[in-house]
């Protein structure tokens, strides 16, 4: 199934969702060997951009392979935000996110992420300022239901009549973090409530999954995230793809294009959350979490992968 967002078809509506520290350039390229049809930069803030700061621009790096990409922008200013969207590291990518939804405490405790939807119009100035900014892109928005209750619907349509092309919605609220299960119902409500494609996101871990979120709330797309560490062919396998998966190629594709950005030591601990992840509930997980955590290099890394 192709997903429209704005002037940009995707090959297939489901995604891979921006994860903080795990969303890296070699994990988004092994999701768009396997089939997502659009990946996602880990958000960066748009005060990094503004200052240049080289962090910053290093997570702006893509592979020729994420065609078309997405960066996800966080702040609390619409002046930064209109700022930001103009740096020319921002010039590559075809669709730019709003991060709207992130619970963690140091960043709504600067009025960012989620908190900004206890704000609706501070969030639709800095949607109309992004708009501004990006030109033809499209600008996109990811919520959640709420921060203590379920207000995504009338938030949703604030950020439509600001100028959001899409919007994502976690079906958790602010206060739920990663508690519990995700709503699906209510984000059904929020897919009534908006004219613009709406994309669910929320516990989705397999094939069946992504049917019944499509099913119970009617949307657009699905956005697959922490459902995706150690099981990138998940993506595959919503496509009907019958693949067969090699743990072993599949980490070494993903340390040689993380080789190709980072130092020995970030590789190394950049890998360690997928590999702790895809061996999850085999016999031996427990010395192989032990073998992992203690790994200090990637020649280290390199010789457990061998192993799986």
């Amino acid at each position: 199934m192709a997903l429209t967002i704005g002037n940009i078809t995707l090959s297939h509506d489901a995604v891979l969702g921006p994860m903080a520290g795990v969303s890296d350039l070699g994990f988004r390229s092994l999701a768009r060997s396997y089939g997502a049809g659009l990946t996602y930069t880990e958000m960066i803030s748009v005060c990094g951009l503004n200052y240049r700061n080289k962090q910053t621009e290093i997570l702006t790096t893509v592979a020729p392979c994420e065609t078309p990409c997405a960066v996800q922008l966080f702040g609390h200013d619409p002046e930064d935000f209109a700022k930001g969207v103009r740096a020319e590291v921002i010039d590559k990518f075809d669709i730019i996110d709003i991060n709207m939804g992130c619970p963690v405490q140091k960043v709504v405790s600067r009025g960012e992420g989620s908190a900004l939807m206890k704000d609706p119009s501070r969030a639709a100035d800095i949607v109309r300022a992004v708009k501004e900014g990006a030109g033809s892109r499209p600008v996109t928005v990811k919520i959640r239901l709420g921060w203590d209750r379920l207000t995504a619907p009338e938030f949703a349509l604030a950020m439509e009549r600001a100028g959001a092309d899409m919007v994502t919605v976690h079906g958790r609220t602010r206060t739920q973090f990663y508690q519990g299960s995700a709503d699906w119902d209510a984000i059904a409500e929020v897919k009534r409530a908006v004219n613009i494609p709406l994309v669910a996101n929320g516990d989705v871990k397999s094939a069946d999954d992504y049917r019944r979120i499509k099913e119970v709330t009617a949307c657009d797309g699905v956005m697959i995230a922490r459902g995706a560490i150690g099981h990138t062919s998940i993506f595959a396998e919503v496509r009907g793809a019958d693949v067969e998966v090699d743990l072993k190629k599949d980490f070494l594709f993903q340390m040689d294009m993380l080789s190709k950005t980072y130092s020995d030591h970030v590789v190394c601990n950049l890998l360690k959350p997928h590999l702790i992840s895809a061996v999850s509930g085999r016999a031996g997980a427990k010395e192989y979490r032990l073998k992992v955590g203690a790994a200090k290099t990637t020649e280290e890394i390199k010789a457990i992968i061998m192993t799986l």
